[in-house]
């Protein structure tokens, strides 16, 4: 029996399905800069437990940002300005949810 129209069918579903929904696609293969610099340089001493804990000391968008400041400055990686606020946004939209500035995002 020949299975290639069958093949040929699933593979055009499923070309479909991705052509109806590009942003989802996109979303889950793009991580953001924040997202990039964070797993590098942060997440092997600050995994989520460190963000959930009762006490933590980022209290709104400028201690958060503050701390992020610090703490690459600590681990003297150089970050710029724009690579700061990428990883604090980052932490924002996956964390914290404070209230930020609005800033373009590339």
């Amino acid at each position: 029996m020949n299975r290639l129209p069958k093949v040929i069918a699933g593979l055009a579903l499923l070309l479909a399905s991705v052509a109806a929904r590009p942003d989802t696609v996109l979303a889950q293969a793009a991580p953001s800069r924040g997202q990039l610099l964070y797993g590098t340089h942060c997440i092997a001493c600050h995994d989520a437990r460190l963000h959930w804990r009762d006490q933590r000391r980022a209290v709104d968008w400028p201690t958060l940002r503050a701390w992020v400041r610090h703490w690459q400055g600590a681990e003297q990686l150089r970050w710029s300005d724009d690579d700061i606020d990428e990883v604090a946004r980052h932490l924002n939209d996956t964390i914290y949810r404070f209230a930020s500035p609005a800033a373009p995002r590339g």
